[in-house]
């Protein structure tokens, strides 16, 4: 069963203002979720946090993108991205 992938309405809004590029990798991060789940082992710096989170680098370099996301629910398989953008203002 496929997992639902949710963006929060921050990272809605802060997708208008990202490089295609970013816009582009987080797509990508998004349909490998939506397959396989929320454990994204093979994305560079993929780091499981605490309460259900996770993180990956979707860019690397100056600046160097993160995206954060968390497990939501029990028995529904659903996904919240909860931040995307630089890592100096990730949330870990």
């Amino acid at each position: 069963m496929p997992w639902q992938v949710t963006l929060h309405p921050k990272v809605q809004k802060a997708l208008t203002k990202f490089p295609a590029r970013i816009r582009d990798a987080l797509s990508l991060l998004v349909k490998d979720m939506r397959i396989s789940g929320p454990v994204r082992g093979e994305w560079a710096h993929y780091g499981k946090l605490n309460n259900g989170r996770h993180h990956c680098h979707i860019k690397k370099g100056h600046p160097t993108y993160v995206a954060v996301w968390q497990e939501v629910g029990g028995k529904i398989q659903l996904i919240e991205v909860k931040y995307v953008g630089t890592h100096e203002k990730a949330p870990y």
